[in-house]
């Protein structure tokens, strides 16, 4: 017969077991994580290459800015998606230059596709030419987070958007992201906002309703299970970190990026768990979205791997496996 006593040997062995292995877990994140990122970029990603075939250097987060705007449009295997995105977004940016002398880049980096997606890209920058259109060429695949920061740290912009390749947020929506982070900084002089800390990020949150109806119950209670563990493990006070729309200052953008580790679908969370640790204001802004068939996430598997990575990345910064680089005050 088993006594109380039992019970409580059983207990704890098994939290002595628990505690043994949770701090394993701890000291293994400790000796192979390194607290700040380390980006190793060859050769061939340091430039970007025109359709001739003449390479020339990409510029650095670290110079001052020249344009207004950049956007950073992340691609892997996007050769049938990428042309009615561009259209749209060249037709928006185009129509801004007109009205009210924008200035801007598009960066399309390629994450390592194997299909025609840099052919593709290439057919706008004779279109548009070499100072308003780029392609960066990845070697090898890295992830949207991994191509989002390298296309980020090659950008000339003053502020920086980075887009999904499958134009599901419509370029319309731009001015209202633009509109709350200029309402953050309280001012819309672009001469000076480079230097200043903001992020506005589209929404699709006011959609979910929508998106419930429309969804299987298993699909449903797996998103609910994501944003939950978005909220408990990273990120509080942002209903949609998810939706692939955000703008943010040249030095937001430095600071976010410079201390990146996650390279794949949680990006997005790390990010906005960056930006809050460091007390970067962020706006949500509701945006309107349409799902485009094609999309690279599956829905089981994906948000599995994305709820690891979310554990991982609270427990990391919890333990001091990774770290963020003290913001100077300027």
């Amino acid at each position: 017969m088993v006594t109380e006593l039992d019970y409580l040997t059983i207990l704890f062995y098994f939290s002595a077991f628990a505690a043994s292995a949770f701090l394993s877990a701890c000291i293994f994140l400790i000796a192979t994580s390194t607290p700040y990122p380390i980006v190793h970029r060859n050769s061939k990603e340091k430039h970007f290459v025109a359709p001739n075939g003449v390479q020339f250097p990409c510029p650095s987060m670290s110079e001052n800015a020249s344009l207004d705007l950049s956007v950073v449009i992340p691609a892997y295997n996007e050769e049938e998606r990428l042309p009615v995105m561009l259209d749209e977004c060249i037709g928006f940016l185009e129509d801004n230059v007109r009205c009210n002398g924008l200035s801007y880049e598009i960066i399309v980096v390629s994450d390592g596709s194997k299909d025609k997606t840099v052919e593709v890209a290439q057919k706008y920058i004779s279109k548009l030419g070499s100072e308003k259109m780029r392609v960066l060429d990845l070697i090898t695949n890295r992830g949207k987070g991994g191509a989002v920061r390298l296309g980020i740290q090659s950008t000339r912009g003053r502020l920086i958007l980075f887009a999904d390749a499958d134009g599901a947020t419509k370029f319309s929506d731009y001015n209202k992201v633009e509109k709350g982070l200029f309402n953050l900084l309280q001012t819309e002089d672009r001469g000076i906002i480079e230097s200043k800390l903001a992020i506005s990020i589209g929404s699709r949150a006011h959609l979910q309703d929508e998106a419930v109806a429309s969804r299987s119950f298993f699909r449903t209670i797996l998103m609910y299970g994501f944003h939950f563990l978005v909220w408990f493990f990273a990120v509080r006070g942002i209903r949609d970190t998810q939706c692939g729309f955000k703008l943010l200052t040249r030095k937001a953008a430095k600071i976010c990026f410079d201390n990146l580790h996650v390279e794949r679908w949680a990006f997005d969370v790390e990010m906005l768990y960056i930006a809050q640790t460091v007390k970067i204001p962020i706006a949500e802004i509701a945006v309107n979205w349409t799902e485009i068939d094609g999309s690279k996430v599956t829905p089981v598997w994906s948000w599995v791997q994305m709820g690891k990575d979310l554990g991982l990345i609270w427990l990391r910064y919890l333990i001091g496996a990774w770290k963020i680089k003290e913001v100077k005050e300027e």
